[in-house]
């Protein structure tokens, strides 16, 4: 055995409650407060301890300086057409942020519209969602500091003016932006004031979120309130301005689960004035089932939803007589997105075994065609209800991005190139994608991307990072990374993508097998495909790395607590660690909806079985084990990382000579909006933590 390692000394502070009689020890609770001087301390002691060890990872500077020089490369997104101008987002390779531009037609030339890059020198500051007025004279965007999920609403016109307008609304957060036609103004979606003077640092929890109105040339101070919840203070809203303008309909959420109400407002055709008194028809009253808007003609309403579908369907309701029909009836593969594109047809996105399809019906449900797509994923995608244009954008594992263009002018739907992006150093023909199914624990047959260079030799002995999610009805789809990309072909590694229970890439039913009760067939899925990849000869356990973010990282540390012995490195990103506790915190008590209710005897019951704060062995062998957190992270707040790598350190500090540690970012959050040099360098320190853990050379 290595030298033992010297761990910081973490303050153990006697803190015992009975939760459902059981006993529960929670001596690092101090942690919790992220401004106490003890918490700043410990902060600084663990990143001295982690910052210079991955430093001095041997392929670390090797990896950086290729990852580097291959992702400068040109990236943009589809253009969209807002009024007369397109626009569309665009890095020249190495900016931090993408850049808005404007540009009057196709074969123009792009101007910079909007450059998020200067709002700070360091690139901490970034655009969050963007909403243009339906004649295109206006954008709302908002802007987030340091990765938080405060948001800050500004406006621009589209004119070519260089002045932004007065209007700032302020204590935004996970809200809508929907602009009423007449310009006046928009709805959007804020909480009570923050607590703290560096929004996105405290821990306070996220209700009482309100629906209003910024009436434009007005402060904020005199916006109309339009929806509030007193007596459900953990509901959200959403509100959207229908297609016509006549009508705006708002989602009322509950939690993360896809169900919502439904409520739709008639607005004032003559006046267009929204004022406190909003009348709404409750269309749906419950949460049983997801119903989102994709257009409407008159007052025939249509929806994609999960009603007796759990594979989705488009629907359609009259608002008068509230009759409701199938327009797409549900399929056998899940319909991930429908939207309404010349006012008369429906594209839709289906996913088949986790890769994209794309389908063009008539709005009365008559299927056209289908676009021919290789194996990969729809990533982006622009066309409104009056465009005759569509443009989406396809991906996969080893394609970094195609560009289609549809006009819909012509008779013959097909889709040209539009824009090809090339990476140099990667010829997609040097490597190959299999997907792979697996028996999981109970029987079921869960599905595994497998990337890797051809001619791959199956000895168990290659390097091998496996990712997964599991979680919140989000469907994993092939992606492009070039980190990724480095890995297969300079340290011949493979890339495993596991599409587990907990996810949506089979619809509700394959969510709900992932959640409450059945949590733990998350983590069965995830240790079977380990498993399958040792069994066919990809790895072994000595090669076996696995890498999670958000409940991502609650999988991977709740399976390196269960099957320690299967991994070798755990790469785990602002993961979810205390399963008692996570509630009380910012936005926790909305995933009560996937975890259960720690407050609840019986949901505590299994909540306790997988803990990952609370299920640490208390010897043996273990990964080694990479944590990254970060101080603005207010969606999975540091407190969770703090105090599992705390209890980590002190149960396993002494009994393995593998490194346990954390790294706490600054002006960093959950990851949105994160500038590109925090995630070069973040990419370069996972690989090159890999690559010392497995003992892994460099392979030009």
């Amino acid at each position: 055995m290595k030298e033992l390692w010297q761990y910081p000394a973490a303050n153990e502070v006697e803190c015992v409650e009975d939760l459902h009689g059981f006993k529960v020890s929670d001596p690092y609770r101090w942690l919790e407060d992220p401004d106490s001087s003890e918490t700043q301390q410990f902060v600084e002691a663990q990143n001295k301890l982690s910052l210079p060890y991955l430093e001095k990872c041997g392929v670390r500077q090797k990896f950086f300086e290729k990852l580097e020089n291959m992702y400068n490369y040109p990236k943009q997104s589809c253009p969209s057409k807002h009024g007369n101008k397109f626009y569309y987002s665009y890095n020249t390779g190495l900016q931090n942020q993408y850049v808005i531009y404007q540009k009057d037609d196709l074969e123009s030339e792009g101007s910079v519209f909007l450059d998020p890059n200067t709002f700070s020198e360091d690139g901490t500051v970034a655009l969050g969602g963007r909403a243009f007025s339906e004649d295109g004279s206006l954008l709302a965007y908002s802007v987030s500091v340091s990765g938080s999920d405060w948001r800050t609403i500004k406006f621009k016109k589209t004119d070519g003016s260089k002045d932004e307008l007065e209007d700032v609304l302020e204590d935004v957060k996970f809200s809508c932006m929907s602009w009423t036609h007449n310009n006046h103004g928009l709805f959007y979606n804020k909480y009570n004031k923050c607590s703290s003077d560096k929004p996105g640092t405290e821990n306070d929890t996220n209700i009482n979120q309100k629906l209003y109105y910024h009436k434009l040339g007005t402060p904020q101070s005199s916006d109309v309130l339009c929806l509030e919840f007193p007596d459900n203070p953990t509901w959200l809203s959403q509100a959207e301005v229908s297609d016509c303008g006549s009508y705006v309909i708002v989602s009322v959420v509950i939690g993360c689960q896809p169900v919502n109400q439904l409520w739709i407002h008639k607005i004032n055709s003559n006046s267009g004035i929204v004022d406190s008194n909003l009348s709404f028809v409750k269309v749906i009253d419950n949460f049983d089932a997801s119903y989102s808007y994709i257009t409407n003609v008159g007052k025939t309403f249509f929806f994609q939803t999960n009603k007796d579908a759990p594979k989705y369907k488009i629907v359609s309701v009259n608002l008068d007589t509230l009759v409701w029909c199938d327009v797409i009836p549900e399929s056998e593969n899940l319909l991930d997105w429908g939207t309404c594109v010349r006012k008369d047809l429906l594209a839709t996105c289906y996913l088949v075994d986790c890769t994209s399809k794309l389908y063009i019906y008539k709005l009365d449900g008559t299927k056209l065609q289908e676009v021919p797509l290789s194996p990969g994923s729809i990533t982006g995608f622009s066309g409104r209800h009056d465009d005759d244009f569509i443009f989406f954008k396809f991906t996969s594992f080893t394609t970094p991005g195609v560009i289609y263009h549809i006009d819909l002018k012509k008779d013959a739907i097909e889709a040209t190139v539009y824009d090809e992006t090339t990476v140099a150093g990667i010829n997609s023909n040097d490597f190959e994608t299999k997907q792979i199914f697996f028996t999981s624990k109970d029987g079921a047959k869960i599905p595994m991307f497998v990337t890797h260079k051809k001619g791959l030799k199956l000895d168990g002995g290659n390097p091998t990072l496996m990712y997964g999610y599991g979680g919140f009805n989000i469907s994993l789809t092939p992606s492009f990374s070039v980190s990724r990309m480095i890995f297969v072909k300079h340290l011949n590694g493979v890339y495993c993508q596991a599409n587990i229970r907990g996810g949506g890439e089979y619809g509700k039913r394959w969510y709900e097998a992932g959640i409450h009760d059945k949590k733990q067939n998350c983590f069965n899925d995830f240790i079977a495909a380990g498993e399958a990849l040792c069994k066919q000869g990809y790895t072994s356990p000595e090669k076996l790395a696995i890498e999670g973010h958000s409940n991502g990282g609650l999988l991977v540390a709740a399976c390196s607590n269960q099957r320690p012995d299967l991994f070798r490195v755990c790469l785990c990103h602002v993961g979810v660690m205390d399963m008692f506790r996570f509630h009380k915190f910012t936005i926790g008590h909305a995933w009560k909806s996937d975890f259960g209710d720690p407050e609840q005897e019986t949901d505590f019951k299994w909540l306790r079985g997988y803990s990952p704060l609370h299920t640490i062995p208390a010897s043996g062998t273990y990964p080694s084990m990479l944590l990254f957190t970060a101080d603005h992270d207010d969606r999975v707040v540091p407190l969770h990382s703090l105090k599992f790598i705390a209890t980590l350190q002190k149960k396993l500090g002494k009994e393995t000579d593998r490194p346990l540690i954390v790294k706490v970012d600054t002006k960093s959050g959950h990851g949105a909006g994160k500038p590109t040099s925090k995630i070069l360098q973040e990419s370069s320190e996972c690989y090159g933590f890999i690559a010392n853990e497995m003992g892994l050379n460099w392979i030009d």
